[in-house]
């Protein structure tokens, strides 16, 4: 397993060097997808769909009896880390799904008394719902952030229902006694955000904040990405879901053991604290967010079915955006696996 010490080591190295500078119905609900120069800007065509707890907005493209794969997006991002990976893939003959995670964009919850949590069961299980809602038995699996840490956790408790995932940064299954333990300075100052929810004054701030503070993330994770105020402005929308601010605030209080998780995703969770292996065919992703990480050593251990690690240097974290083309290979590649 890859724990938080290991994996802060790329938002230390780049502190160091000083650069901080988540059925009932489906309607098509966009038009074709168009290119610009700047690559696509919009998705085949937008759903929704009751799954779960949710009724869940997201992005489809390819053949509907094509092979499927599920693209999952991390915080604070949304479906449109995907809008150039998608249509490869769509042309490649698959069935491409891009969920908005619970908290962002067009997904919304069915009842106001469910709790907006944001802990990695519930992640898990929401894709699972989602699944069931569409039918579909076995899927590719690919993500980044807190798409990464789901595709994982599904991989993980779920095999049979993977054919096959592809991981950014590896190994993200949060063990919440490892998370209990002290980094060194250096990287804990790379985790600021996360101290920072911790506190009333974070849920305030980032409420009233979140448009700027998001984009400050951005350009922390990924430094040499050069986005556009288009690029990031079309993201940002999904940034005021109404349960957005209750979701992230829950997710990383949740991993500092500063709240609790829901007892409907014990079972899951109990399953997720033993850190299983990952058994499925598995192409993992390093990217210069992850530092001396980068490699993918310190996670090898964790996958035990067929497996490959691939290395993006000059990519930061937002892995799909900044470098499509690989990000769909790397998906056609675990397919064949």
């Amino acid at each position: 397993m890859i724990s938080r010490r290991l994996f802060t080591q790329g938002f230390a190295g780049v502190m160091a060097a000083g650069t901080l500078a988540a059925c009932s119905s489906e309607k098509a609900a966009a038009p074709a997808a168009v290119t610009t120069a700047a690559g696509h800007t919009k998705f085949a065509a937008l759903k929704q769909i009751q799954a779960g707890p949710l009724n869940i907005g997201y992005a489809e493209d390819g053949p509907a009896n094509g092979p499927v794969v599920f693209l999952l997006h991390g915080w604070p991002y949304d479906i449109f880390s995907y809008v150039d990976v998608a249509p490869v893939l769509a042309a490649a003959g698959y069935r491409v799904i891009v969920p908005y995670l619970r908290g962002y964009g067009g997904t919304t919850f069915l009842a106001a008394d469910t709790v907006r949590n944001g802990q990695q069961a519930a992640t898990a299980s929401d894709l699972i719902a989602l699944m069931d809602a569409l039918h579909v038995d076995k899927a590719v699996i690919a993500g980044y952030d807190w798409g990464s840490r789901t595709a994982g956790c599904v991989a993980a408790v779920w095999p049979e229902r993977v054919k096959a995932a592809v991981l950014v940064s590896g190994y993200l299954v949060t063990n919440l006694k490892a998370q209990q333990q002290p980094l060194t300075p250096v990287a804990e100052r790379g985790w600021w955000y996360q101290y920072y929810f911790s506190t009333e004054r974070g849920v305030l701030g980032y409420t009233q904040n979140r448009h700027d503070f998001n984009k400050l993330i951005w350009q922390q994770a990924s430094p040499t990405w050069k986005f556009d105020d288009a690029t990031y402005e079309r993201s940002a929308q999904a940034f005021n879901n109404p349960d957005h601010v209750a979701v992230v605030i829950h997710n990383y209080r949740w991993r500092l053991g500063l709240a609790p998780g829901e007892a409907q995703y014990d079972a899951v969770e109990q399953k997720l604290q033993a850190a299983p292996p990952i058994t499925v065919p598995t192409i993992t992703i390093g990217s210069d967010f992850d530092g001396a990480a980068i490699d993918g050593k310190a996670y090898r251990s964790k996958f035990t079915g067929r497996y490959d690690h691939r290395i993006l240097k000059g990519v930061g974290h937002d892995v799909p955006q900044e470098d499509p083309q690989s990000f769909a290979k790397a998906v056609m590649d675990a397919d064949r696996l």
